[in-house]
């Protein structure tokens, strides 16, 4: 990570350890009895690191998760646990838990209610990474703000990269479901079901979880309403930046002999030390992802929605302005018309002038900025988050409601860094991750940037909008631009001059879904 850390490290000791409480706070799970932080100043009680799951290490390395052992006496919830081994790390990622370790199934809890009857919906947050880093315990993702508006936020880990989601026949062989691979979306599965069965006990409703998250946390929010493991187990969804329904992931028979290929059995694969285990993935040039298992996925994800078997439930997502900048486009090219049609010849082939007809350039210079601008956002997380959209708005029979958050981040603080380096320049429109923040209600705990009245009153509506929705399935409410239902072709443009409109996107996303996958 960059020296950047250093220069906020006293400003997240605050998240780190909060304000003092007003003392213990024990609750009595189906596992045993925790004590949290207790009441912050917010008035939003706080659990740290408690376990959903046996740790999947040593015989239930690459297996779904086992139940968690009880304990006798009081378990302290009070820190973060580990955060899950990852691949890499990327640069505007801090993390608060003490290392990581493959001992990392645990969650975090905030809850605003002081006794266990009151019933608040729920919302379980789901972080991104894609899939090879990330942790509940990023200071982004905490979930006070939001809790103090009503509801009870929790965050959960999540295996990563290797141990997430090796797929190899001997484990096929030994599942009693019989199938391998997609570890991390089993741990939602148990995250999900440890809701249902504890979170009564801190106020929450069991029959109102929302689920949501952003990038590979969207994806997971999506992979969750397809699964017919865990489609009884929410009533709805927000998906920020991506989905499962895309091109489709590889089928279990391809992805087992990936794993195959590393030459080792699972005996051995599971001696071995976690790092060493990585290691041999890496100089075998592997490195796997989600795949359709015949179990958690038991088909293509967009094949699940579009036959309507996903869980009917309302759902809200979006993306965002600046996913992906003009270079993935035109690879460093001078933004000309000419320069732009040779990268979509070199991308698309004889289908080049159909794309041209969905992305225009009226000219060189900006035009042809914008548009490269807007295919590469697409191409990288656009379409397959407007595809989740469009087929749940189709088959689901339940509304849905669509986004496009662009707010810029501001300028860098004096005397900051920023985490992409020195001499980075903020984009012009809103990048990859930024709406993060804004929408948990976590711009404080981001000390980089200097954040003015437009940045916070963004994050209240963005805030009022996602707390309505877990309450409702409807982000509308009093003080808040009304929000038109994606079926009545509208879209809610989320910036400083927020407000719903004709959805301009629709017919470009449309022309892409019709060309050849």
């Amino acid at each position: 990570m960059r020296v950047w850390i250093a220069a906020i490290a006293l400003a997240l000791s605050a998240c780190a350890n909060p304000a003092p409480t007003t003392g213990g706070d024990q609750v009595r799970i189906a596992s045993g009895i925790v004590e949290g932080l207790g009441a912050q100043t917010s008035g939003v009680r706080l659990f740290r690191g408690i376990p959903y799951a046996a740790p999947p290490t040593g015989e239930n390395r690459w297996r779904a998760p086992q139940p968690v052992a009880a304990w006798e006496g009081v378990r302290e919830a009070k820190a973060f646990g580990p955060r899950c081994i990852p691949t890499q790390d990327f640069d505007d990622m801090v993390f608060r838990s003490a290392g990581r370790s493959e001992d990392c199934l645990t969650l975090n809890v905030w809850t605003p209610a002081r006794e266990a009857d009151e019933r608040l919906p729920v919302l379980v947050y789901f972080y991104g990474g894609g899939y090879i880093t990330g942790a509940g315990d990023e200071p982004r993702y905490d979930g006070e703000a939001l809790a103090a508006r009503g509801i009870v936020v929790v965050t959960m880990n999540y295996r990563l990269g290797l141990f997430g989601f090796l797929a190899h026949p001997e484990l096929t062989t030994e599942a009693p479901y019989h199938a391998s691979g997609n570890y991390a979306f089993l741990d939602h599965v148990a995250a999900l079901e440890w809701v249902r069965d504890n979170i009564a006990a801190f106020g929450g409703d069991p029959a109102r979880v929302t689920v949501a998250g952003e990038s590979a946390g969207s994806a997971s929010s999506s992979a969750v309403m397809l699964s017919p493991l865990t489609k009884d187990l929410i009533a709805g969804a927000i998906g920020e930046s991506g989905s499962m329904v895309g091109d489709a992931p590889p089928p279990l028979i391809y992805a087992e002999g990936q794993g195959a290929a590393l030459g080792s059995s699972i005996a051995v694969l599971r001696a071995l030390p976690a790092e060493a285990a990585m290691l041999l993935a890496r100089a075998r040039g592997y490195s796997p992802g989600p795949i359709i298992d015949d179990y958690f996925f038991p088909k293509a994800p967009r094949d699940i929605i579009e036959a309507g078997e996903q869980a009917r439930v309302p759902l809200l997502a979006g993306s965002n302005s600046e996913e992906s900048g003009a270079d993935g486009v035109l690879a460093g090219a001078a933004p000309t018309i000419a320069n732009y049609r040779a990268a979509l010849t070199r991308l698309y082939g004889a289908h080049a002038d159909a794309v041209f007809a969905a992305y225009p350039a009226s000219g060189d210079g900006d035009p042809v900025t914008l548009a490269a601008r807007e295919l590469a956002n697409d191409r990288f997380i656009g379409q397959n988050t407007w595809n989740w959209m469009d087929a749940a708005t189709r088959t689901g029979g339940r509304n849905t409601y669509y986004y496009y958050f662009d707010q810029p981040r501001p300028p860098v603080r004096e005397g900051m860094v920023s985490p992409y380096g020195a001499n980075w320049v903020s984009p012009r429109g809103a990048m990859h991750s930024a709406e993060i923040e804004y929408a948990l209600g976590n711009l404080p705990g981001n000390t980089i940037y200097a954040w003015t009245e437009t940045d916070r009153a963004v994050s209240e509506l963005m805030q009022g909008y996602f707390v309505n929705f877990v309450k409702t399935g409807d982000p509308n409410g009093e003080g808040l631009p009304a929000w038109g239902t994606y079926a009545s072709g509208q879209r809610m443009i989320i910036a400083g001059t927020s407000r719903s409109e004709a959805d301009a996107s629709r017919a470009r996303y449309q022309a892409m879904a019709r060309l050849p996958r």
